[in-house]
């Protein structure tokens, strides 16, 4: 029996990484794919199969599904774009640079991947494509505007490209979590101390709680997971003849994507403006 292959982006750590180990436990053809050689080789020596590919770079997505097709046989039944990175800040503080470079993981290198693993699917007449996007891409909150805008779109993208794929057996899906354990408040820190002028912003003293908050070894609240929380939906995700357009992962999804439903715009403004 042929087995499902995915692809999965991101796998460095975190999320990705631990997915793609779960399913090649489970029998699954994985490829993971990270952007530093160094992570390819680690999870090489791990026994999986893993390609070089930054999402950010054209000839790295090409060079990286080349090979991935190579590995499959030419087909990939799944791709899960997972790869992506939080630039906190507010949107005032922002750098226009730091904006793009937050569109060109976030969106627009998941495109250039997405884009070439159309026509794979469409020729072998079947396919999966999954978003990981987030509980920010249903309520925005203070500081974390860039990382909001790209999530924003990409549930906007995926909704269009669902449409546009319904005369075809490709499944357009979204995994919307919330917090989860990984690297991602240590890579937002980094990308805060490198592009945002902390100390010269009027907004200097909420800022102090955003470092802590993402300084912080702890969980930043009791409603944090680990990476199982996404692999449970991306394994239903996997069985499933039809996904769901959208699957909520942890209580804060749920909760937010119920109130977003209910509430006035001031209403839910006054609750989120609440957190940092």
């Amino acid at each position: 029996m042929t087995k499902t292959s995915i692809l999965i982006t991101g796998c460095s750590t975190g999320i990705g990484r631990y997915c793609a180990e779960q399913l090649h436990q489970a029998g699954f053809l994985v490829i993971a794919s990270c952007r530093k050689q160094q992570d390819v080789n680690e999870l090489k020596a791990l026994g999986l199969e893993c390609v070089q590919l930054d999402v950010t770079d054209v000839e790295s997505v090409q060079a990286g599904l080349t090979q991935t097709l190579q590995l499959t046989g030419g087909r990939l039944d799944v791709l899960f774009n997972n790869a992506g990175y939080g630039q906190g800040g507010a949107v005032e503080d922002l750098p226009t640079d730091a904006l793009r470079a937050q569109f060109e993981t976030n969106l627009f290198g998941l495109h250039e991947l997405t884009r070439a693993v159309i026509p794979v699917m469409l020729k072998q007449g079947h396919g999966k494509i999954v978003q990981n996007s987030s509980v920010l891409g249903l309520v925005a909150m203070k500081y974390r505007g860039a990382y909001v805008a790209s999530k924003f779109a990409l549930e906007g993208y995926s909704d269009a490209l669902r449409l546009e794929l319904m005369d075809t057996n490709i499944a357009v899906s979204l995994i919307e979590p919330g917090p989860i354990v990984s690297q991602f408040r240590a890579n937002s820190l980094q990308a805060v101390q490198t592009n945002i002028d902390v100390e010269g912003s009027r907004h200097h003293q909420g800022y102090q709680k955003t470092v802590a908050r993402l300084a912080s070894a702890e969980a930043p609240t009791g409603f944090t997971l680990g990476p199982e929380a996404v692999l449970k939906p991306l394994q239903k995700i996997l069985a499933s003849q039809r996904p769901k357009a959208r699957y909520y992962v942890t209580k804060p999804s749920y909760i937010f994507g119920y109130l977003r439903r209910i509430l006035s715009a001031k209403m839910l403004d006054k609750i989120v403006a609440r957190g940092n």
